[in-house]
C-alpha cells in the first residue's frame, strides 16, 4: 500500500496529483526550484523538499536530487506526472533501485517507447498502421516534417517545404532536442497538412487487462502543441467503424510493450477515417481531464492502484457526454505565440470544480497558478486548463466559451480571446477541424481582441471616470465634492490610456446633469471599481482593478487592458534606430550573425530560449549589423539591446 507519494514535478499536474492522493488518504511530497518556492503546489502539499536552483536542469530533471528528495520526506512512491522526468527510463530505473513504487509503467515499456524511431519499427511489427521513415539524405518529396526521436511537447520539430530548407532544419531540430531532452537524434516523415490529431486513452493493469478507455481530438494545435481537446472526437463520431479500429489499433500497441499504467498512443488521421501511429506516451497526458469527464473515472486514482497491484475490471465504463479542453497560456498570439511573464495580479474563472469532475454539466478548471502567483520564464507558460462538460458537443462548446469570457485574468496578456473564438467559430462547432485551423481561418482574425475598437473605447472612459472617482475617494481637502464637478465650467477633464488598438484619449466634464461631452452615452453610477453607463439606451457595467501602470476592465465586451503612459519620458527607454530587443527575458542559444555583416530582412540573426521554446530573432530590414551585443549563453532580460541593424538606405 502506499502511504506517501511525492510528486517530481510542479505546478497544475503536481496539485491535480495531490487532490487525488488527499482523497486516498495519501500523505503528498512536493518537491520546489527556487524560483517555485511560492508556488501553489508547494502550498497544496503536507510537505515540501527544495532543490537548488531554477532552471529544469538543475532541479526537476535531477533525478538524484528527487529520490533523495523522496528519501528525506519519507514518502514510499514517486508520482512523474507529465514531462520532465515522466518518460526517462533511467530515472524510472533509478526509482525502483532506490525501493520506492513507481506509479508508471514497466522501464522496458518506457524503453522501448522512448525512441519514436523504435517505437514506429514495432508498431509495424504488431500490425499498427505508420507512415514510413525517410532518410535526410535521400529526401525528394515535400512537405517533410523533422522530429525528435526522444522526447515530445513540439520540441525538436519542423515542418520543411523545399530541399534548400532541409539542412538548417535538420540542424535547428537536433539543437533544440538535444537542449530539452539530452538527445540530438531526429528523423523524418511525410508531412500530412490537414491531419487530424487523434489520441487513445489507454489503462493497463499487471494482470493482462487492458482498456481503451476512449478517443481524444487534439488537432487545434500551434507550434505542434495541442491548444483545443475534446472527447470523443467529431471525425469519429461520424466515420463508421473508425473508433472499433483505433481501439484496436491501441489495445496491439500496449498489448506488444507488455504495457502497464496510464498511457496515450497518439495517430495522424485523414478526413476518410485512415489513421496512422505517430508515438505512444507513457504517462498521463495533459489532456486526460477530457477522458475523466465523459467516463467518470479518476485517471490518476487508476494509476496509484495498478501501482499497488490492483486489477482493473473487465472492461471500462461508457462514455457518456461531451468534453472540451483549452489551455489557457501567458503567451500572445498575434506576435507570434510570444510567451509572457510576470505577475499575475488576479486570477478567477468561475467553475463547479476544480482537478475533479464536476457534479453536473459545467465548469472544471485545473490550475497551476492563483492571484499574485508570479509567471517566470523557467517553465512552460501554461496556467491553467479549462474544461466543460455537458450533454452534447454544442453546449460544452458554448459553456466554455462563456465561462473563459467572463474569467478574470489580470496582469499578464492571454490567448483566452483566441480559444473565445475558436470554440464560437463556424467551423469548429461544425467539427471541422484539423492541425492547419489557425492558417486556414486565419490567426490574425482569430487572435484579433473580442473586445473591439469601439468596446476599447468605453472602456477607456469608464476607466477615466473611475479614475477620477478614486482621486476623490483619496482627497484631503473637499472630498464630498462630486469627482469631476467644476462650479466654473473651462476645460474638459482629458486622461489618455493605451490599448491593444492604439492610444485612447477621453474627454469628458461632470456636471449638475451628470455625465457630458460623451455623445450617446449617460453615467449611471460609478466607483473607483464600478462604473455603470448607459450606451445607446442599454445599460452597460464596467468592473475596474487597478495595478502599477495598468488598469483592467471586464464586461460584457470582454476584458481590456489599458496602460497608464507616464507624464514624462524616460531618456533612458529610448535606443538607437535599428535596435532589436529582447522579447522576453531568457538565454541565447545560438548566434547566426557578426558585426559588419550585410542582412537580408527576416534573416534570422539569433535564437532566445524561454519557457521551454526557442524563440527567432530576425533582421527587421535589409541592412548591414552594426553592433551585436550578446554571444550564445548570456542571459538576457526583455528590453534588452541584442543587435542593431542599420538599414542599407
Amino acid at each position: 500500500m502506499i502511504t506517501s507519494v511525492l510528486v517530481a514535478n510542479r505546478g497544475e499536474i503536481a496539485r491535480r496529483v495531490f487532490r487525488t492522493a488527499r482523497d486516498l488518504g495519501i500523505a503528498t511530497v512536493a518537491v520546489y526550484s527556487d524560483a517555485d518556492a511560492d508556488s501553489p503546489h508547494v502550498a497544496d502539499a503536507d510537505s515540501a523538499v527544495r532543490l537548488p536552483g531554477n532552471t529544469p536542469a538543475e532541479t526537476y530533471l535531477r533525478a538524484d536530487l528527487v529520490i533523495q528528495a523522496a528519501r528525506d520526506a519519507g514518502a514510499d512512491a514517486i508520482h512523474p506526472g507529465y514531462g520532465f522526468l515522466s518518460e526517462n527510463a533511467e530515472f524510472a530505473r533509478a526509482v525502483i533501485d532506490a525501493g520506492l513504487i513507481w506509479v508508471g509503467p514497466p522501464v522496458e515499456s518506457i524503453e522501448r517507447m522512448g525512441s519514436k524511431i523504435e517505437s514506429k519499427e514495432l508498431m509495424a511489427a504488431a500490425g499498427v498502421p505508420v507512415l514510413s521513415n525517410m532518410d535526410p539524405e535521400t529526401v525528394t518529396e515535400f512537405p517533410v516534417l523533422v522530429k525528435a526521436s526522444a522526447g515530445g511537447g513540439g520540441r525538436g520539430m519542423r515542418i520543411v517545404r523545399s530541399q534548400a530548407e532541409l539542412a538548417g532544419a535538420v540542424e535547428g531540430a537536433r539543437s533544440e532536442a538535444g537542449s530539452a531532452f539530452g538527445d540530438s537524434t531526429v528523423f523524418i516523415e511525410p508531412y500530412l497538412e490537414t491531419g487530424r490529431h487523434i489520441e487513445v486513452q489507454v489503462m493497463a493493469d499487471r494482470h493482462g487487462t487492458v482498456w481503451a478507455v476512449g478517443e481524444r481530438e487534439c488537432s487545434i494545435q500551434r507550434r505542434h502543441q495541442k491548444v483545443i481537446e475534446e472527447a470523443p472526437s467529431p471525425l469519429v463520431e461520424r466515420t463508421e467503424g473508425m473508433r472499433e479500429r483505433l481501439f484496436d489499433a491501441a489495445r496491439k500497441a500496449a498489448a506488444a510493450i507488455g504495457y502497464e499504467g496510464s498511457g496515450t498512443v497518439e495517430f495522424l488521421a485523414d478526413e476518410s477515417g485512415r489513421f496512422f501511429f505517430l508515438e505512444m506516451n507513457t504517462r498521463l497526458q495533459v489532456e486526460h481531464p477530457v477522458t475523466e469527464c465523459v467516463t467518470g473515472l479518476d485517471l490518476v486514482a487508476l494509476q496509484l492502484s495498478i501501482a499497488e497491484g490492483a486489477p482493473l475490471d473487465p472492461e471500462p465504463p461508457v462514455s457518456r457526454g461531451h468534453a472540451i479542453e483549452v489551455r489557457l497560456y501567458a503567451e500572445d498570439p498575434a506576435a507570434n505565440w510570444l510567451p509572457q511573464s510576470g505577475a499575475l495580479h488576479r486570477f478567477e474563472i468561475s467553475a463547479l470544480a476544480s482537478f475533479a469532475n464536476p457534479p453536473g454539466a459545467g465548469i472544471r478548471v485545473d490550475s497551476g497558478v492563483v492571484s499574485g502567483s508570479l509567471v517566470g520564464v523557467h517553465y512552460d507558460p501554461m496556467l491553467a486548463k479549462v474544461i466543460s462538460w455537458a450533454p452534447d458537443r454544442t453546449s460544452a462548446a458554448r459553456s466554455l466559451a462563456g465561462a473563459l469570457l467572463r474569467a478574470r485574468v489580470h496582469g499578464v496578456r492571454t490567448n483566452r480571446d483566441l480559444l473565445v473564438r475558436v470554440l464560437r467559430h463556424p467551423a469548429f462547432l461544425a467539427g471541422d477541424t484539423d492541425t492547419a485551423f489557425f492558417d486556414r481561418h486565419g490567426l490574425d482574425t482569430l487572435a484579433a481582441p473580442i473586445a473591439d475598437k469601439d468596446a476599447e473605447s468605453l472602456s477607456a472612459l469608464a476607466a477615466a471616470i473611475a479614475d477620477t472617482e478614486a482621486n476623490r475617494a483619496a482627497a484631503k481637502v473637499q472630498g464630498r465634492i462630486p469627482a469631476g464637478w467644476r462650479n466654473v465650467v473651462s476645460q474638459p477633464q482629458v486622461k489618455r490610456y493605451e490599448s491593444a488598438s492604439g492610444e485612447h484619449e477621453v474627454r469628458y466634464r461632470i456636471t449638475r446633469d451628470g455625465l457630458s461631452g460623451v455623445e450617446g452615452v449617460r453615467l449611471l453610477s460609478s466607483s473607483p471599481t464600478r462604473v455603470e453607463l448607459e450606451v445607446a439606451g442599454v445599460r452597460r457595467v464596467f468592473d475596474l482593478a487597478w495595478y502599477p501602470g495598468i488598469a483592467c476592465v471586464d464586461s460584457a465586451f470582454g476584458s481590456v487592458t489599458l496602460t497608464v503612459p507616464p507624464r514624462f519620458d524616460d531618456p533612458a527607454d529610448h535606443v538607437a534606430p535599428g535596435s532589436l530587443l529582447a522579447p522576453m527575458p531568457g538565454t541565447v542559444i545560438r548566434v547566426a550573425a557578426e558585426a559588419g555583416q550585410r542582412v537580408d530582412a527576416g534573416q534570422p540573426l539569433l535564437w532566445l530560449e524561454a519557457m521551454k521554446m526557442e524563440h527567432r530573432i530576425d533582421a527587421p530590414v535589409a541592412g548591414v549589423v552594426s553592433e551585436l551585443t550578446v554571444s550564445p549563453g548570456d542571459q538576457v532580460d526583455v528590453g534588452r539591446v541584442l543587435a542593431v541593424v542599420v538599414e542599407e538606405s
